[in-house]
């Protein structure tokens, strides 16, 4: 039950910020960067002089340069557990890092990059996706000195931010994969929930309007609960909590557990969604897109044909969806790569020969 449990939290997205990277795989060793970037404009026109990033790269600089875009709450760190990193990075592996140079940023607002709990709280500019996309591609050419990439692949935030990676800079990369998303407007029951996340913690007293001392009792209660809506698997969830004691057992569990998270940096790295939207240039993208979503994901339902749509404007692109199973995890599916790894390799092997 423990093993099943493990696999389970994997797919709630505050997970993301407490799993430990994966320890003793077999590809190189993790390399940590802080990288400045110089009078960064924000989309609101606010400039910061000093815009302080930070990117995990794993693999020799020479080799093949691919972005690995991480989750909301998450970091480039948040992704190197065993069941994607140890799953795409090992030797022999889609990803393998003897060929690829991996390179994992933290987004703005996320991880070890500059974020409002740095000092200014609340008055930190207001950030949305396009804006993390700018703060990437300037850490991949100024920083790293990347000119070109073999592959943006992203998850969740990662991969709404993969989709305007190849309508920003369309000649920039070979391929695209983005997953557990889609390209439409932020909407729906993906926006409502997001919007409730908020509300939950600004509507709470002990916020204050940003300038609590101690962080808000409603972070931990609001995070669980977006959670288990959002993400996790209809069918995983009936499997691990068929009674209602399990089912209580199940939330003790999680209300119990670490919590990392801060209030302002929360509000703000989910206020970043609100305006995304990158429908409209779908045509710009001259890239390979596989995207990949599940089945079961509850932030982007199959069902609704969205994601079938908006495919038709993609030049070179195709769905790869994984069929919803108690072993799936929802919208946290995609961080199993053993879902998707052979249709990855084969996206991979198609490409035109590195030059």
């Amino acid at each position: 039950m423990r093993y099943f449990l493990t696999r389970l939290l994997v797919g709630l997205v505050w997970l993301s910020a407490v799993i430990p990277a994966a320890m003793a795989e077999d590809y190189p060793a993790a390399v940590d960067t802080d990288i400045v970037v110089h009078d960064f404009k924000f989309h609101t026109g606010e400039v910061f002089p000093e815009l302080r990033l930070h990117v995990t790269t794993v693999g020799d600089p020479k080799g093949v340069p691919v972005l690995v875009l991480h989750g909301t709450n998450g970091s480039g760190r948040g992704m190197l557990v065993p069941s994607f990193a140890g799953t795409l990075f090992g030797p022999g592996q889609p990803l393998d890092a003897r060929k690829y140079y991996i390179i994992l940023p933290d987004a703005i607002g996320a991880g070890r990059s500059v974020k409002p709990s740095g000092g200014l709280r609340a008055k930190f500019p207001v950030y949305d996706y396009a804006d993390m996309v700018q703060a990437q591609y300037r850490l991949v050419t100024e920083g790293l000195g990347v000119r070109h990439l073999r592959l943006v692949i992203g998850n969740s935030m990662g991969g709404m931010q993969t989709w305007l990676w190849g309508e920003m800079y369309p000649d920039f990369m070979d391929a695209l994969v983005p997953m557990a998303s889609q390209p439409t407007a932020m909407s729906s029951r993906n926006w409502m929930m997001r919007r409730m996340y908020v509300e939950s913690i600004r509507q709470d007293p002990a916020y204050d309007n940003g300038n609590y001392t101690t962080q808000p009792p409603s972070l931990r209660l609001a995070t669980v609960m977006f959670g288990i809506a959002t993400s996790g698997g209809t069918l995983a969830y009936q499997a691990a909590a068929p009674t209602g004691d399990k089912a209580d057992a199940f939330v003790t569990k999680l209300l119990a557990g670490p919590m990392t998270l801060d209030a302002n940096d929360t509000l703000y790295q989910w206020q970043s969604s609100r305006d995304y939207d990158a429908s409209a240039d779908l045509g710009r993208i001259k890239a390979r897109v596989l995207a990949i979503n599940s089945a079961d994901d509850e932030r982007n339902p199959p069902e609704t044909g969205t994601l079938t749509r908006a495919m038709k404007q993609v030049a070179h692109g195709r769905v790869y969806l994984i069929p919803a199973s108690a072993e799936t995890r929802g919208h946290g599916t995609t961080m199993l790569a053993e879902f998707y790894a052979k249709p990855l390799r084969a996206l991979l092997d198609k490409l035109p020969r590195v030059k």
